[in-house]
């Protein structure tokens, strides 16, 4: 491999001579030798880096001119442009476990854009320090990097998503108007349901956590870009924080704006931590719609057998023919991971010491992971289960008549205790309620033909 000199302030390094990289990020790159190739910052994260370069060059150009010129400007937007298009993502080799502040990947950015922007130009009029850098501390590009990342997240990928299966829901309830069967609570039987009020249940579930990933989003559009080093704003000039979130909202057609308070910005995570509890209450609600329809699903003889789902592959390999609720299976195990994620970004989010919060690359990388897991795990599990719900219109019904708690229907006739001597006489009798109600002199078969009608119970 072929190598050219870089230097920084400490000194010579080599780097290989076909990557737009430096010095620094060198360094780390030896330095941080842990999950290299499985656990490299999220390009989510890379991407944003791009924008937030580009608008910090453009706002430094309409605030100091003489230093951020406009061929400068033209190379390194240029440059930004192919970061965040993912062009240059082999350029971007750093791990998520390195310094807490991400500086090492904000210098990664620096060298990249440099390095790149000055072959555009064709000469060599970039520092990565003051010029990519200008205006700019890691300590606030990389939570700006992550608030930009978080909310492109939640908005393109995570809400969509949900949408599209709130949208398969509502076509299955109606659909399903009128299909009556025994509803279900602790496991055990209870009184009747529509097929169609239960799957409102599933849909009005997700639309509530897409009301809540909503919420969510506006702390997150406040940018922590301009307070540099500690919140002070040293050395980016005035009015620098206000109009970069306006070419950062340019850039990406989202709403941005400036952090009130740059201390804040800088030490606190309270709104990622937020952010991920409404995910995970998406993945809370997943975890239980999936595990409703595999339960309704279990069979085929032997189980519920209320509804069928798509077969999509063969579920074992010594026995033939078993097919498995392998969509909900998958939807299980992201939610769990999501929650597992929730405790590091909490914990992450707790160790603000002093002006910087030093967990941020762990913070980041668990937060964009379970909106990347769940939004894909979404979509897969509409295209490939729930699109494909069919209601077992026979074995609802059976299931529904043989439900001991329809006797619930008779206690305004013969009282709750009666009620409950007929429920348990029919089941160790194994006769029908009918049956139990009329040998135990409760009513006549008349009136509880008149009475009994489990279609009008929910």
């Amino acid at each position: 491999m072929d190598f050219r000199k870089e230097h920084d302030s400490m000194g010579e390094v080599l780097v290989p001579a076909d990557k737009l990289w430096a010095a620094q990020t060198q360094r780390s790159h030896e330095n941080f030798e842990i999950g290299v190739d499985i656990e490299t910052m999220p390009r989510e994260i890379t991407y944003a880096f791009g924008v937030l370069k580009k608008a910090a060059a453009m706002a430094n150009n309409a605030l100091k001119p003489e230093k951020m010129t406009d061929e400068k400007l033209a190379a390194i937007s240029q440059a930004c442009d192919e970061v965040a298009s993912g062009a240059l993502n082999d350029h971007f080799p750093l791990v998520v476990w390195q310094t807490g502040s991400g500086t090492q990947s904000n210098m990664n950015a620096n060298e990249v854009i440099a390095n790149r922007g000055n072959q555009i130009a064709g000469a060599k009029i970039l520092h990565p320090n003051d010029d990519v850098n200008m205006s700019q501390s890691s300590n606030d590009t990389f939570p700006t990097a992550m608030h930009i990342s978080a909310v492109l997240a939640i908005e393109d990928k995570l809400i969509p998503a949900a949408q599209e299966l709130i949208d398969t829901f509502l076509r299955l309830e109606k659909e399903n108007e009128g299909i009556v069967k025994s509803g279900r609570t602790h496991l055990q039987d209870a009184t009747p349901i529509t097929f169609s009020q239960e799957i409102s249940g599933w849909r009005s579930s997700l639309e509530r956590d897409v009301e809540l990933l909503k919420l969510s989003v506006k702390p997150l559009s406040e940018l922590a870009l301009g307070g540099t080093a500690v919140g002070t704003g040293l050395n980016a000039p005035k009015g620098f924080d206000a109009l970069v979130a306006e070419k950062v909202s340019e850039i990406t057609g989202k709403k941005f704006v400036t952090a009130a308070n740059k201390f804040h910005a800088l030490t606190s995570k309270d709104e990622l931590v937020f952010a991920h509890g409404a995910i995970k209450a998406l993945a809370c609600d997943m975890l239980k719609i999936a595990n409703d329809i595999r339960w309704l699903a279990s069979g085929p003889r032997d189980g519920l057998g209320e509804i069928f789902i798509p077969e999509n592959e063969p579920g074992s390999s010594i026995m033939p023919g078993k097919v498995n609720p392998t969509q909900c299976e998958a939807v299980t195990m992201v939610a769990v991971q999501v929650m597992g994620n929730d405790v590091a970004v909490g914990m992450a989010a707790s160790q603000g010491n002093f002006e910087l919060n030093v967990f941020m690359p762990v913070c980041m990388y668990n937060f964009l992971q379970s909106a990347r897991l769940l939004a894909e795990a979404i979509v897969s599990f509409n295209k490939n289960c729930a699109v494909g719900i069919k209601a077992n219109k026979e074995k609802m019904h059976h299931n529904l008549h043989n439900s001991l708690m329809l006797v619930t229907a008779l206690n305004p006739y013969i009282g709750y205790e009666n009620a409950a001597k007929t429920a348990k006489k029919a089941y160790k009798d194994n006769i029908s309620l009918k049956e139990a109600c009329v040998a135990l002199g409760f009513l006549t078969e008349e009136k509880f033909d008149e009475v009994f009608h489990p279609e009008q119970m929910v």
